[in-house]
This record gives structure tokens, sequence and C-alpha cells, in this order.
């Protein structure tokens, strides 16, 4: 269906775990990991753990057969691919990197579904070692929200892909606090599905008053493929509908039905 834009995060929305916490665990650095996190932001503590876990002769390839096995509910994958075979756009929006979230979805097959992923940059230098790097450079400038964490604000990305639609209606699947503030940037007509029991379940509950959009919560892979498809069937009919209401407003004498694209004036050349 053609004008819906749907925006995941990744993160325990489209996987079941947070993939920062599966390869250091995974890889069994987590003691380092917990030492070190009241140190520095999450970010720039992930870039720093690429760093050990290369020293201790982690390669690239060992982090991605950990992404491989990353935990994901079955009907995950089934309704992003049925989403994607409806016409929606899909995108990402999330805190993780574009190393884990392009291996995942490589390995998942669902790669192609999206049509952009917004994360914080990563790659690999010269010595193998994978480098992760803030989406927002909060080391030369503040993104200006106290909602978000310093290397990144959802809501930056959500405003540039509204500024970027029309007609769209935009739907926003998420489960943590980090997904709160771009929620409140969604309007009448548009849909936010928190995950229950969730971080950003939890902030809508209560705070209830602040989001404008239409709320309807998800527990698992299956609940997120049923909501998601019946609101893409929802949207889809009321388009529809409209539609069909617009047609019968037009005269069936109608003048330009009958009128051949000769008889149109041509479009004048713009002079340089």
């Amino acid at each position: 269906m053609a004008g819906i834009v749907v925006v995941f995060d990744f993160d325990k929305t489209i996987i079941e775990v947070d993939s920062d916490n599966w390869v250091v665990d995974e890889l069994g650095a987590t003691d380092l990991f917990n030492q070190l996190l009241p140190t520095m932001p999450w970010n720039s503590l992930m870039d720093r753990m690429m760093k050990e876990l290369h020293s201790q002769g982690n390669t690239i390839d060992d982090i991605a057969e950990v992404l491989k096995r990353v935990p994901i509910h079955p009907r995950a994958v089934p309704a992003i691919k049925s989403a994607h075979a409806l016409g929606c756009d899909l995108r990402i929006v999330s805190d993780a990197n574009l190393f884990f979230i392009g291996t995942i979805l490589k390995h998942l097959g669902i790669m192609e579904c999206f049509s952009e992923i917004n994360t914080n940059p990563s790659f690999v230098d010269e010595e193998g070692r994978l480098r992760i790097f803030p989406h927002h450079d909060f080391t030369s400038s503040f993104h200006g929200c106290s909602l978000c964490p310093p290397n990144m604000c959802k809501s930056t990305v959500i405003k540039r892909i509204q500024a970027s639609i029309s007609t769209e209606k935009l739907i926003y699947l998420g489960d943590g606090s980090g997904d709160f503030c771009p929620s409140l940037k969604l309007g009448n007509g548009d849909y936010v599905l928190p995950r229950k029991n969730f971080p950003l379940w939890e902030l809508i509950c209560r705070n209830p008053g602040v989001i404008k959009a239409e709320i309807h919560e998800w527990s698992d892979g299956e609940e997120l493929e049923d909501v998601l498809l019946h609101l893409i069937k929802k949207i889809s009919e009321e388009k529809n509908n409209s539609s069909a209401a617009a047609a019968m407003l037009i005269p069936v004498d109608c003048k330009f039905e009958t009128m051949s694209a000769q008889a149109l004036p041509q479009a004048l050349p713009v002079p340089h």
C-alpha cells in the first residue's frame, strides 16, 4: 500500500535482544563492559569494547557469526516481508550500529525490504577492528534534546522523514525510552506501536495526553505482525474509500475526461 511509511526500531523490536549486549555477552566481555559502563557514554563504550574484543583475538567474522544467531521471533521476518510486499516504505531508526544491523538483516534476507537505515555509523579499519561512531557528533555539539542519549535523537530523523513526505501515514514501532521522543513528534493520523511492558509503553501509559498518534500495543512478533498488517489494511481501505468518494463528486460529462493529450497546452521551455 503506497502512502504508508513504517519506521522500526531495531533492538527488542525486530530482534528480541539488545544487539550490543548480545555481542558483548556472547564473546565473554560482560564483566569489563559493566566495569566501564559508568565511565563513558554507551556509544563510546561500544567502540571501546570492539577494541578490547579485537585485542583478545576476536575477528570481525567472529562478531558476524554471533550476530547471525541473534534471537528473533519467527513472525517478525514474515511481518516485515508482508508490509514490504504491500508497498509500504520501511525504514529503521536505531541506536545500534550499521554493521550489527546490516549483518543481521542480510542474514535474515530482509535487507532489501528497507529503504534506509538510520543508526550509528561503523566500519572495519585497516587492522580489522570494528569502529563505532555516534550518529550525532556530541563531542562538537549538543543535539538539543534532554530526553535522548547524546549520540542520537531519533526525533531529528522522524522530522526529516515527515518533511520528505506529503500525505503518507506514518507508523512507528519501538520499545525503549529512546523511542518516546520520536513518538511525541507523530501527529493525528499517525500510529505508534509500543511493545507492552517495555519502557516506551510505560512512558506512554504515564503520559498518554502528550501522544497525538493512535496507540496500538503489541507483546511479541506474532502480535506485531497482526497489529501492523491490520493497520496497513485499515489505512488502505480508508484511502480507497476516500478515493471512491472523491470520484463520485466528478460529473460524468466532465470535459477533461474526453480531452486528448494533444489538446492540452504544451509546456514551454524555460530560457536560460
